[in-house]
């Protein structure tokens, strides 16, 4: 108790000591340097930069198509192919899901839940988040299509190019994980 005390006494001596040397002395220095600074004439500023003028346009619809309707050439771009429907080609337009960024090799089943009949599968990706999906859903880099839901696996058919044979083939295969325990 009493060395504690002596620690608090010599603590706030050594303080008082170290602040009483910030005395005026340096003090004085800084605000003769502030008004020598204080006294330089200022420096001129740069110009504003000039605005380039920029030429109005005026859209005038004579003679041209209307630029919210879509003509017959956008139209047939976005229409897909007659060939490409007998085909197996995966279609290019639809949006990727979350789990098809992932190798199939890394999605890992941790199990299922069946809800109003509807069975659900549980995936856990590489990034240790639990995805639920079900028959429809979309897993893999190879446009793999959930088409059966059990309880020890997932089986879907991936869409693959061919690499033998002719060039640009799309084939399907098909593809399971299964229950990790």
């Amino acid at each position: 108790m009493k060395l504690s005390r002596l620690f608090q006494l010599w603590l706030f001596v050594y303080l008082f000591v170290s602040l009483t040397g910030c005395g005026d002395a340096r003090l004085g220095e800084l605000r003769a340097y502030i008004a020598a600074v204080k006294q330089r004439p200022p420096q001129p500023l740069e110009p504003v930069p000039a605005i380039k003028q920029i030429d109005n346009f005026i859209y005038e619809d004579v003679g041209r198509r209307d630029p919210f309707m879509m003509d017959e050439q956008s139209a047939e771009a976005l229409e897909p192919r007659s060939a490409d429907l007998s085909s197996l080609a995966p279609d290019p337009l639809r949006r990727k899901e979350p789990l098809e960024q992932y190798a199939l090799d890394s999605l890992r089943m941790v199990g299922t839940l069946e809800q109003d009949t509807v069975r659900w599968g549980l995936v856990v990706s590489p990034d240790n988040i639990l995805h639920r999906v079900r028959v429809g859903n979309y897993l893999g880099q190879n446009y793999g299509r959930i088409t059966r839901i059990q309880e020890q696996a997932i089986d879907l058919t991936e869409v693959i190019k061919e690499t033998e044979g002719m060039a640009g083939e799309w084939r399907e295969r098909q593809a399971s994980i299964a229950l990790m325990k």
